[in-house]
């Protein structure tokens, strides 16, 4: 076969395999890696790297630190990193610097606001609520809560170095939980019907990262009740 026309399938080949780790999703949202082959495959390495993100105006996104090492938030352009420092302390640091093994991002301009019903104070009346309010919305879609929240538990993945990894209760070995109470924050939530051990835990339509309003505090939201009054919940525009 000519070398030309190798060299040139075998280009065309190889992006062809880079782009299949990205899926195009509804709402403009793409989705790199996936959930289950980190838990069960051990595939911990970064199939993103977040400096390669060409537009950055607008965005949003969350997933792990490759290694397991970490948690990452994009909130309206910019991103964070939050890193265990000990059982009861963490560091977060605005940067791009970092790879995730499995990601979901959106470039958002206009989001809908409405203030979340007092009704609504924990994780499952939360899911249950989108599910009811986006029957016709495109779906999956990223969302945004701001208020206080009266308690909750957020975690950050901190496996120890050289782990292999062939199960969820082996990828969290390390992780470490933080409560809060009475902090006023911001979450960054995906909700999808179809994206079970790919972009959401295999018990949930839910995966949401929450930061506190002073940056301080960062991590995968595991429960929370929300404050009375003070909830407000923003849906990407159609």
């Amino acid at each position: 076969m000519n070398f030309r026309i190798t060299l040139f399938l075998l280009t065309i080949l190889f992006f062809t395999n880079c782009t299949s780790q990205i899926q195009q999703t509804s709402n403009a949202i793409k989705i790199v890696g996936e959930m289950k082959n980190v838990m069960w495959k051990g595939q911990l390495y970064g199939n993103i790297d977040l400096d390669t993100i060409a537009n950055k105006t607008n965005l949003y996104g969350m997933g792990p630190i490759e290694n397991l090492a970490g948690e990452i938030l994009i909130i309206d352009g910019k991103s964070y990193k939050s890193t265990v420092v000990s059982d009861t302390t963490m560091s977060v640091e605005e940067t791009y610097s970092m790879k995730a093994p499995f990601f979901a991002y959106a470039n958002i301009t206009n989001w809908t606001e409405q203030r979340l019903p007092d009704s609504i104070q924990i994780i499952q009346q939360l899911e249950q609520n989108l599910d009811n309010v986006t029957v016709s919305y495109p779906r999956p879609f990223l969302f945004k809560l701001t208020g206080t929240v009266e308690r909750a538990t957020i975690h950050i993945v901190n496996l120890p170095k050289g782990s292999i990894v062939s199960s969820p209760d082996e990828a969290h070995v390390g992780q470490k939980n933080y409560e809060l109470d009475n902090e006023p924050a911001e979450i960054i939530g995906f909700f999808s019907t179809n994206h079970k051990a790919i972009f959401t835990h295999h018990n949930t339509f839910l995966h949401m990262h929450l930061i506190t309003s002073d940056r301080k505090k960062m991590g995968h939201l595991d429960e929370v009740r929300f404050k009375k009054g003070t909830m407000k919940l923003y849906l990407p525009t159609e």
